[in-house]
């Protein structure tokens, strides 16, 4: 007799939720943090300007990408609870009529009307709320928003991410400071865009390609500005 064995898969949509976030904080705190260390070298100031002025990207960066994702993602908290919360209500206050529109959803999905209120009708006995959630709502245990969890990731990612070009500047002669921290910053961005195409799942290339051109595009666009209106050391 052949012995039971137990299927287990592993989806990558189980890690959108962090995964946006870590991409978005590490593309980010890159490209502004190189973008601003290229901007004033190309002013033409000294070595300890430019240094200072990378370190003030990343942590206000950091803090910014925080901030800006905990406030963005609990929007999207208060909305679930909000959408719960009601869907609770007509739950408790007209069974019959929620019942009714999960089984169409599931008719609508391709199961037979009868078949699809005996779905319904088992869902709702275990857990009627989750049922909702899941399959009128959209609301899964994979797409909930965790706001904290978000937060830390892109302060996290961020910081890392501002760091490379930070090291770069650092240890770059000050007449060289532009350019290295171009070529570095473009090679992080390219090892990023493949990490996070590997992770994710999707076409290397495209993905390198991507997050490249945008970061060339803001480190030509801000060495412009610098050269601009740049004034000698």
């Amino acid at each position: 007799m052949a012995r039971a064995r137990t299927h287990i898969e592993r989806h990558r949509v189980e890690r959108i939720g962090w995964l946006r976030a870590a991409v978005l904080g590490a593309n980010d705190g890159i490209v502004s943090t190189a973008s601003l260390i290229v901007g004033v070298a190309a002013a033409q100031a000294n070595k300890s300007a430019v240094l200072v002025a990378g370190v003030a990207a990343l942590a206000a960066g950091a803090m910014s990408m925080a901030a800006g994702e905990y406030v963005s993602v609990s929007s999207q908290s208060d909305t679930e609870k909000a959408d719960l919360a009601r869907e609770s209500r007509e739950l408790a206050e007209q069974s019959d009529l929620e019942h009714e529109e999960l089984a169409q959803i599931y008719v609508r999905r391709g199961l037979e009307p009868g078949l699809a209120r005996d779905v319904a009708t088992q869902l709702m006995a275990k857990d009627a709320l989750g049922a909702h959630a899941r399959d009128e709502l959209g609301i899964s245990e994979i797409t909930t928003a965790r706001p904290i969890q978000a937060a830390l990731t892109s302060a996290a990612t961020f910081s890392a991410g501002a760091a490379a070009p930070l090291i770069v500047a650092m240890l770059a002669p000050a007449d060289m400071i532009g350019w290295a921290v171009s070529i570095g910053a473009l090679i992080c961005l390219a090892a990023l865009g493949a990490v996070g195409a590997r992770t994710g799942g999707a076409p290397i290339g495209v993905s390198v390609l991507r997050v490249t051109f945008w970061g060339a595009l803001a480190l030509a666009v801000t060495a412009g500005v610098g050269s601009l209106f740049g004034v000698s050391a």
